[in-house]
């Protein structure tokens, strides 16, 4: 018998013969997502202290804790931009309570088309809802909220058209027809007709008739534009405005939003902002103290100012 039969075929006529009938498939790429995101979580700081400072003053610290998160589709002709803010801030000084210095949920979401990928006009509809986490107070007294969590709580709802630069520095929008809710769901200041609500009706005995209204519905003009541009090195200006005027109620009294803010950039960590928030609505009625009895000064434009140096990360 010849031996050759039992002998063992060489490590290479093995490995040739395997390929021969063996085919290892390729590894395919994934496709680029259409999804982009953007994190950004921040806490600014500030405090003073004295010790024997012969001029005086008070100790203090406060704390601002802020989140930006945004979530983008863009396939060819649709775009769909979600964004969420949150602001919270407590202030502390000595000898009196924590107070509460900034509070804010926001939510935007704007679905657009174009007909042609070289067009920046895009057929849009946008959501925007806004509220807040705690319960505001006109210090010092904290006994009776001025406000509280979805009391209020804004819904703009519309659709119209929104222009777009190349490079998304500018963005404008404007809807000839937006549907705008003010929600009080605390019926204590529903009953009192806060923030533009139907308040409650008494008899003359004081007993209540009918109770407040928790939601005001309107129909009007939205127009809102948001600019960033670095207007110097490691200075950026950012604006977002936003002007709304009801058709059915007082047309032509415009609601206005107006957020500026400029924000040196440090480092990719540490950054400090300067800003300032002007709001006026005609729903909104001021309120001031006169010999103990409570006035209606009617509605003021209404300014908050920021300043604050803190550390930021982006993910």
């Amino acid at each position: 018998m010849n031996d050759n039969f039992y002998r063992k075929p060489k490590p290479e006529k093995l490995r040739y013969s395997f390929a021969r009938f063996v085919t290892i498939p390729a590894i395919e790429k994934a496709p680029p997502s259409c999804w982009g995101k953007k994190n950004v979580l921040g806490f600014d700081i500030s405090e003073i202290a004295f010790v024997n400072w012969s001029a005086g003053g008070t100790n203090s610290v406060s704390g601002l804790l802020k989140g930006d998160f945004n979530r983008t589709y863009e396939k060819k002709l649709v775009k769909w931009v979600n964004e969420l803010s949150i602001r919270y801030g407590m202030n502390k000084q000595d000898g009196i309570e924590i107070r509460k210095t900034d509070d804010a949920f926001r939510f935007n979401s704007t679905f657009g088309y174009r007909k042609n990928a070289e067009s920046n006009w895009f057929h849009s509809a946008k959501l925007n809802f806004n509220t807040q986490f705690t319960n505001g107070y006109k210090y010092p007294d904290k006994e009776n909220p001025i406000s509280r969590l979805f009391a209020p709580a804004y819904m703009f709802l519309g659709t119209g058209a929104e222009n777009s630069s190349k490079d998304k520095s500018r963005v404008m929008y404007f809807s000839p027809f937006t549907y705008k809710a003010t929600f009080v769901w605390d019926q204590t200041l529903a009953n009192k007709g806060a923030f533009g609500v139907e308040k409650a009706t008494y008899d003359e005995e004081g007993n209540l008739l009918t109770k407040g209204r928790r939601a005001k519905n309107e129909l009007g003009i939205l127009f809102t534009n948001n600019i960033k541009k670095e207007i110097a090195k490691n200075v950026i200006f950012v604006n977002t405005l936003s002007l709304y005027s009801d058709y059915l109620n007082n047309f032509g009294n415009v609601d206005v939003d107006c957020d500026l803010a400029l924000n040196l950039v440090v480092n990719q960590y540490v950054k400090a902002n300067i800003g300032a928030r002007i709001l006026y609505d005609d729903d909104i009625k001021n309120k001031t103290e006169v010999d103990g009895v409570t006035v209606n000064e009617g509605p003021k434009v209404q300014i908050k100012q920021v300043l604050g140096v803190g550390l930021t990360y982006a993910f």
